[in-house]
């Protein structure tokens, strides 16, 4: 079952894989070395992304919640192996207090943790899912996609060099320094001809 990893122990970790923290106490990690590669799998038509940013870009097909949920549960299982956490890019009293206490607290108790754990932290505490976890951690993302209007959300792959950004706009962003995983999450949704 998913559980909750203390902020100074993802801290800890993420220092070790050479990322850093763009925001005080959040889940917003970035890359500090190496040539990163970004990738954005989209939901619905998005008129917001910068023209430049387009080329990057994968559409997936309706419905889309579903779909990307699915992918990055695949992209996770048969690429990246281990860990992944699950992390507010703000902080959790942000989400369960204002940003998204409607939903939230019910999305996690059906992760059977309980909420209370996490509303009065103004940290981003991670949820750690297992390989066992699996279907846990594709229902959790399906439902941030579905649910979030203006938060954003983090996921980080423990000891891999990838991070993925679960954004309000129905959308998977990839950041990655590891060639051979870029090459794998192109390859998972092709460019539309």
């Amino acid at each position: 079952m998913p559980w909750i990893i203390e902020y100074d122990a993802v801290l800890e970790q993420m220092q070790k894989q050479k990322l850093k923290c763009n925001y005080h106490n959040s889940g917003a990690f970035g890359f500090t070395t190496g040539e990163v590669r970004a990738l954005g799998w989209i939901g619905p038509a998005d008129e917001s992304i910068r023209p430049q940013v387009r080329p990057v870009t994968r559409q997936v097909e309706a419905p889309y919640e579903a779909n990307l949920a699915r992918l990055c549960t695949q992209v996770w299982q048969q690429h990246l192996p281990g860990r992944a956490w699950v992390m507010p890019m703000s902080h959790w009293s942000y989400e369960l207090n204002f940003g998204s206490r409607d939903w939230m607290p019910a999305l996690i108790e059906n992760l059977q943790l309980d909420p209370g754990l996490l509303e009065n932290r103004n940290n981003a505490a991670a949820i750690e899912f297992t390989m066992e976890d699996a279907h846990l951690f594709e229902y959790f993302t399906g439902r941030l996609l579905e649910m979030l209007l203006g938060s954003d959300f983090m996921i980080a792959f423990i000891s891999k060099p990838v991070l993925c950004t679960i954004h309000h706009h129905k959308q998977l962003w990839w950041q990655t320094t590891d060639t051979e995983v870029f090459t794998a999450l192109d390859a998972m949704v092709p460019k539309a001809e």
